[in-house]
C-alpha cells in the first residue's frame, strides 16, 4: 500500500516532475487527477501515491498524448499506480507502431488503417508521422536489406503509408516568410517514403515545399530549383547502390547554388566511410527530429 501521508510541497513536485506549478494546479482543477492533502496553513501536500500518478500522466504527455487523453486512459485503470511497473504502458506509440507494422507485413490493409486511425486519434500528427510511420519505414527498410521480407512487402508498406501521409499534406498552412524548399530522391532511387516524412516535417513548420519524389534526372532538379527560386534542397538516398549518385547530386547542387542550403538524408548514409562523413558533414540532416531541428537552424 502506498504511503498516503502528504510530504511534498508543490515546489518540490514541480521540480521532481519538470512541470510548472501553475500547470499542476490547472490539471488538478480541470481534470481532478488527484486531491492534494492540505496542511494547517492550507498549502498543498502530495503523497507518494500522488507522485506515482502524476509521473504516469507526465510520461503519457511526453509520449504524445494530450492531457485529456492521458486522464481518460488513467480513469480506465482500476489501480493506476501499478502502471509504473508494467513496461506495456511506458510508450503506447511503440506498441501501436509494432501492431501497425505487423498488419502491414501481413498485407492486412483494413486492420492497418484502423490502427493508423487510432494512432491519429491518440497522438499528435507529428508523433504519428515521424515516430510511428518513420519508425516503421526504418524497420521495414532494414528487414528488406536483411532479406527478412520480400520486395512485395516493402512496396505494400510504402504504398499504403505514402497515401496516408499525402492525405495530411493538403491541410497544412504555408508561412510566406519562409524560403521555398525542394525535396527529391537521388537519381534512380525509387524509395521515397523517408523523403515524404521529412517533407511533412518541413510543411508542418510552414515551409512551402515542392515535392518531386523519385525518378527525377539531376539536370531537371537544377532547373526546378532555379524556376521556383528555392533556398533549401533536400536529397534523399535509401539504397546503398544509389548512394554515390545522390552524393554527386547534392555536391553539384551545393557548388552550383552557393546561396542555397543543401541537405542529405536517408538510410543509405549509414554506409558513408569516415572520410565521406567528414566531407559531407554540413549536408547531413540526421536521422531524427532533434537532429533535423539542429541542421535546419544552422
Amino acid at each position: 500500500m502506498a504511503e498516503q501521508q502528504g510530504k511534498y510541497n508543490i515546489k518540490a513536485v514541480s521540480n521532481l516532475l519538470g512541470i510548472h506549478a501553475g500547470t499542476l494546479r490547472a490539471w488538478e482543477r480541470r481534470y481532478k487527477i488527484i486531491e492534494p492533502i492540505r496542511n494547517e496553513a492550507g498549502h498543498r501536500l502530495y503523497s507518494d501515491e500522488h507522485i506515482r500518478i502524476l509521473k504516469w500522466i507526465v510520461n503519457k504527455v511526453d509520449n504524445g498524448f494530450t492531457i485529456g487523453q492521458a486522464v481518460d486512459l488513467l480513469n480506465k485503470q482500476e489501480e493506476p499506480a501499478f502502471i509504473d511497473h508494467d513496461p506495456r504502458f511506458t510508450n503506447q506509440m511503440d506498441v501501436l507502431k509494432e501492431q501497425i507494422m505487423h498488419e502491414l507485413l501481413h498485407f492486412q490493409e483494413n486492420k492497418a488503417n484502423e490502427l493508423i486511425d487510432r494512432a491519429f486519434g491518440l497522438f499528435s500528427t507529428d508523433k504519428v508521422l515521424i515516430h510511428i510511420m518513420g519508425g516503421i519505414l526504418q524497420e521495414v527498410g532494414m528487414k528488406w536489406e536483411r532479406r527478412e521480407i520480400f520486395t512485395a512487402h516493402e512496396h505494400f508498406v510504402t504504398s499504403l503509408l505514402r497515401t496516408r501521409i499525402g492525405m495530411v499534406f493538403h491541410s497544412l498552412p504555408i508561412n510566406g516568410f519562409l524560403p521555398k524548399a525542394v525535396c527529391v530522391c537521388g537519381p534512380q532511387d525509387q524509395h521515397e517514403l523517408g523523403l515524404l516524412i521529412f517533407t511533412y516535417y518541413l510543411k508542418q513548420r510552414g515551409y512551402e515545399t515542392v515535392y518531386l519524389g523519385a525518378g527525377i534526372p539531376a539536370e531537371d532538379v537544377e532547373q526546378v530549383v532555379k524556376e521556383v527560386d528555392a533556398k533549401l534542397v533536400v536529397v534523399s538516398t535509401t539504397l546503398p547502390d544509389h548512394l554515390s549518385k545522390a552524393l554527386n547530386l547534392a555536391e553539384n547542387l551545393h557548388e552550383t547554388f552557393q546561396d542555397i542550403k543543401v541537405g542529405l538524408g536517408g538510410h543509405a548514409l549509414k554506409n558513408l566511410n569516415v572520410f565521406e562523413k567528414n566531407k559531407y558533414k554540413d549536408l547531413l540532416i540526421g536521422n531524427n527530429e532533434n537532429e533535423w531541428n539542429t541542421w535546419l537552424k544552422k
